[in-house]
């Protein structure tokens, strides 16, 4: 049995500013800073002779594998990239951007921010807008029932807060 796997579906192309500044960090720490000691680590290690029973070099050259993917994987990711740096004209529904209050039926409230796909983190209450909660969040305006189906059964929110920054 072979270890192909099928091509990941591709993200949304949208990013907030805040996300593609990360992105572009992200690329400049690891070519201009990370990869060059790296590079300085593997040749400083090359020197000493028997490379098969160097740690060193086979966990330098590992690592340089490792950057260089992700360097290629940024820097075509940030070329097909659309930031989006304004509100939408009509602030009252729930758009790419928005920073959203849900309430649960019993009362608790979840504040969510929908960005794009590579700048989602859930313990700061960024929501990718391929995710299934979000696209049921998409398009609803105060006071709307959102009805999100999840492995546990089918949850319901109402919002209760839409904001832009």
């Amino acid at each position: 049995m072979g270890r192909y796997k099928p091509p990941r579906r591709r993200g949304s192309k949208y990013i907030t500013p805040e996300g593609e500044k990360a992105l572009r960090d992200e690329l400049y720490q690891l070519w201009k800073l990370e990869r060059p000691q790296v590079t300085h680590t593997v040749h400083e290690a090359a020197k000493n002779g028997d490379r098969s029973e160097n740690g060193d070099y086979i966990y330098g050259k590992r690592r340089l594998r490792e950057i260089d993917s992700r360097v290629r994987f940024l820097n075509k990711r940030l070329d097909e990239l659309e930031v989006v740096e304004r509100s939408p004209d009509d602030t009252s529904k729930i758009r790419f951007g928005a920073w959203v209050t849900l309430e649960t039926e019993d009362g608790q409230e979840h504040r969510w921010r929908i960005v794009g796909p590579d700048e989602f983190e859930l313990k700061t209450g960024k929501l990718s807008m391929d995710s299934p909660m979000a696209r049921s969040m998409l398009g609803k305006g105060l006071d709307d029932e959102v009805v999100v189906q999840s492995p546990s059964g089918e949850q319901v929110y109402y919002v209760v807060g839409i904001e832009y920054q």
